[in-house]
């Protein structure tokens, strides 16, 4: 597998439980699982379709996810559903007593970090630029939430819950920095 990132378990990279996850959320197939990362996940964990294809061959190899091919016209494909040690596994994973770590990989907080080095105009410019960005993943995960009302039906409220936060912290974010912003312009 190409992610080395591993978590308490040890077991399976942490791609592999993203990809475990998004099987047990009904994902079908390789392809079906880049798709629902790119409407649910990406806003705050990536994970590449090179990363996707070598983890279902393992997953599937570890006996944690069934596949079986289903061409779709001329198209090669093969869809997985996941098995009762995929489930043990994920839960496993999920219930694992250790430190849960935060990483939080921004080029508009570095770029903030460092914003000293520029003249106050730039400066100035470049915290317009990240609070727009906010501000824009305020819009788009909003109307995400607006398309994804009627997704509770199955029990499962924890996609919907880490939207909510999504929301809350761009919104922060976008706030801070109005507010940052003001502060500065009333300094000087």
């Amino acid at each position: 597998m190409t992610d080395t990132t591993e978590l308490p378990l040890g077991d399976l990279p942490l791609a592999a439980y993203v990809v475990l996850g998004m099987v047990s959320l009904g994902a079908r197939s390789g392809y079906d699982i880049k798709q629902d990362v790119e409407r649910s996940i990406r806003f705050f964990w990536t994970i590449s379709q090179a990363q996707i294809y070598p983890c279902l061959e393992e997953l599937e190899h570890q006996g944690l996810v069934t596949g079986a091919e289903q061409p779709a016209g001329r198209r090669r494909r093969r869809v997985y559903e996941i098995t009762d040690s995929g489930r043990e596994a994920l839960r496993s994973w999920l219930t694992v007593s250790a430190p849960v770590p935060f990483e939080l990989r921004d080029v508009g907080l570095l770029k903030l970090f460092f914003a000293g080095a520029l003249s106050p105009t730039e400066a100035g410019d470049l915290l317009k630029v990240v609070r727009h960005r906010s501000e824009e993943r305020v819009a788009t995960l909003t109307a995400i939430r607006a398309a994804a009302s009627g997704l509770r039906d199955d029990g499962n409220a924890f996609p919907l819950l880490t939207l909510e936060l999504g929301i809350a912290f761009h919104e922060a974010m976008a706030e801070v920095c109005a507010r940052f912003a003001s502060a500065e312009v009333a300094a000087v």
